[in-house]
């Protein structure tokens, strides 16, 4: 078993304004996701990642468990988010647990798309999916705090749509999509569009319900050839 990364360097005050997996129960989303790529460990050692791009890195605890996984090597592991103490944190993270986590403050991945076109290898998204008003995803947005990590708007896909079409864009010819999503996303939805609009093929890694939540790790892959 792969160790959880060490978050004990986060303070209390951090907590208050960035997504904390160690403070929900276990095996929340960010947990399944760890649990998505220690599943896929040895065929994510065995490609060889050169990008990695985590977006909404929170506390940065995804990217340096990813960074565990690969080991020793000399992948460039991006990690953006709009909540600037986010990024304070996912820096700090990365140095905690000796990854080279290089965090930048922006909306998913929109300043990047033209320097990474078909160039990212693995992407990590744990995306707001929890429906909610569309005001209030809206606001969450703008004010880049702590709700923009939850607050998803209409069907909880208001912000996972926007990056959705993107990804095309970024996949190299063998990359790779972790996505989180709840049954609610209308997750044969999403993977028809991917397969769609892109080509991607998906397979379901993790599912798990808490609670109310019917959690899944989605993977969607490039085929080599396909760029």
């Amino acid at each position: 078993m792969i160790p959880t990364p060490d978050l004990s360097h986060l303070s209390s005050d951090d907590k208050l304004h960035v997504y904390d997996p160690a403070g929900k129960i276990h095996y929340c989303d960010t947990f399944l996701l760890l649990d998505g790529l220690e599943k896929d460990a040895e065929q994510l050692k065995n490609q060889k990642p050169l990008i990695c791009l985590e977006i909404g890195s929170g506390s940065g605890c995804v990217s340096a468990f990813l960074g565990s996984i690969l080991g020793p090597a000399n992948a460039l592991y991006l990690c953006t988010d709009i909540n600037k103490r986010s990024s304070i944190c996912t820096l700090a993270t990365g140095k905690q647990n000796k990854t080279p986590l290089d965090p930048v403050t922006c909306d998913l991945s929109r300043p990047l798309l033209t320097r990474l076109r078909h160039s990212v290898d693995i992407i990590l998204f744990n995306p707001p999916y929890v429906p909610t008003e569309h005001d209030e995803a809206s606001r969450a947005q703008d004010v880049a705090g702590i709700a923009g990590s939850w607050a998803g708007g209409a069907d909880g896909m208001e912000v996972t749509d926007r990056f959705l079409d993107d990804v095309g864009d970024l996949l190299s010819d063998h990359g790779k999509f972790y996505l989180v999503a709840l049954a609610q996303n209308n997750i044969p939805e999403i993977r028809q569009k991917m397969q769609n609009d892109f080509d991607l093929s998906s397979e379901i890694v993790v599912r798990r319900r808490v609670g109310r939540e019917d959690l899944h790790i989605v993977r969607f892959s490039r085929n080599p050839g396909q760029v």
